[in-house]
């Protein structure tokens, strides 16, 4: 497990999960406590892979506008409140992380990035090897698609400070979770060192 745990990415990608207006802006539909404190961090690493020439994938929550592929346990909340409607500006990228040309946008109806999307087969066909995971939130979506991406033998790393959980105990409590199963967790600061 530690000698897995100390690989250094040979062609690593960056998700960067559900910071769109609906979770991230004040007035969004289904705002994430926390979610704005973490831009300048996402905003950092996204800008060290920018420069690196490195793939970058912009993970989107999008929805119909009648809600048919909502999962059944956020049918109600979806039904008293939409959020993250297709061609809405609250499922728009926020301002801040807004993808540019060359950069890969993934639609997701559900937690995991992975579920029912292209996204393995792009990351095969780019031949990626290890994934720097950022975004919303940690317990759900990033969990869910960390679990899945080491279940495809990527080399998974979180980025501590570029992610967020309705509170700080649920976030740590989460990230150890994930370190003890092979997960690599660490800061902003030191992403820069593990990029080719």
């Amino acid at each position: 497990m530690e000698r897995e745990n100390n690989v250094i990415p040979r062609k690593p990608a960056l998700l960067i999960i559900d910071m769109q207006n609906d979770f991230v802006m004040p007035g969004g539909s289904l705002p994430v406590p926390g979610a704005r404190d973490i831009i300048p961090g996402v905003v950092d690493i996204l800008t060290l892979f920018r420069k690196a020439h490195l793939p970058v994938f912009h993970v989107l929550r999008l929805h119909r506008a009648s809600g048919v592929d909502v999962e059944i346990t956020r049918r109600e909340i979806f039904r008293r409140t939409p959020f993250a409607v297709e061609g809405t500006r609250g499922a728009a990228v926020i301002e801040e992380l807004a993808p540019i040309e060359g950069e890969y946008r993934v639609k997701k109806t559900r937690m995991s990035a992975f579920f029912d999307t292209d996204l393995d087969l792009m990351l095969r066909t780019l031949g990626i090897d290890s994934l720097f995971i950022t975004g919303i939130q940690t317990p759900n979506c990033i969990r869910t698609t960390a679990f899945d991406a080491m279940a495809y033998n990527y080399q998974v790393f979180l980025v501590r400070d570029a992610m967020t959980a309705k509170n700080r105990e649920i976030h740590e409590a989460n990230l150890f979770d994930m370190q003890n199963i092979g997960i690599r967790i660490v800061d902003g600061k030191d992403v820069k060192s593990l990029l080719p």
